[in-house]
């Protein structure tokens, strides 16, 4: 098991710590990705949230200080928000078992 990391009173674990070993990826699904500017810089400490495939909130985490963020959701259809200080951005996710890598670009409205 492995210890949250608290941070900003956010008790989600470590964004930016390996999938655990423990974690089997062919039952699993995992989504992960960087979120970024249009520049490409990292956006460390935006709230990426998910939503399920009717738009209802899931789940949220904030991003590590290099923009990574990790959710472990079942297969389907998602959709990924972030909300920054540098602008906010949506991504629609076809997640499979495994990990399912994304990026998720973050611009000011």
């Amino acid at each position: 098991m492995t210890t949250p990391h608290i941070a900003d009173g956010c008790a989600a674990p470590d964004q930016s710590a390996p999938i655990p070993a423990s974690v089997d990826l062919e039952k699993e699904t995992v989504i992960t990705g960087v979120v970024t500017t249009a520049e490409g810089d990292a956006v460390g400490g935006a709230y990426v949230r998910l939503l399920d495939s009717s738009g209802e909130f899931t789940a949220e985490v904030v991003t590590s200080p290099e923009g990574v963020f990790r959710f472990f959701a079942a297969p389907g259809s998602w959709t990924l928000r972030a909300l920054s200080r540098h602008g906010n951005g949506d991504l629609a996710v076809d997640a499979t078992r495994g990990v399912n890598e994304v990026g998720l670009n973050v611009a000011a409205a």
